[in-house]
């Protein structure tokens, strides 16, 4: 697996960002969740965590659409991590 050298830190192509959205009501969390995609097209997986259940219907669609895959976990009571993978 490739890594690149960010600052002396080693990262693989696979780097994982985090979205914490907790708190935030829709349309909020697909807003932020298309922005991030949007704004950083070298994201190959994106988690994003929700405490709004709602998201859990609205993100999922918009990732797909552009390209990602998508697998939802709760995490804790009322709290979900949307794993969105990029397909290659």
């Amino acid at each position: 697996m490739a890594h690149n050298v960010r600052k002396g830190i080693k990262m693989s192509n696979e780097e994982t960002r985090k979205l914490d959205l907790r708190g935030e009501i829709c349309p909020y969390p697909m807003l932020k969740t298309n922005e991030e995609l949007d704004s950083n097209k070298d994201i190959n997986i994106l988690e994003v965590i929700t405490d709004h259940s709602p998201a859990l219907s609205t993100i999922p669609p918009q990732a797909l659409k552009r390209g990602y895959e998508v697998e939802i976990d709760e995490i804790d009571n009322s709290e979900w991590k949307i794993t969105l993978t990029k397909n290659n």
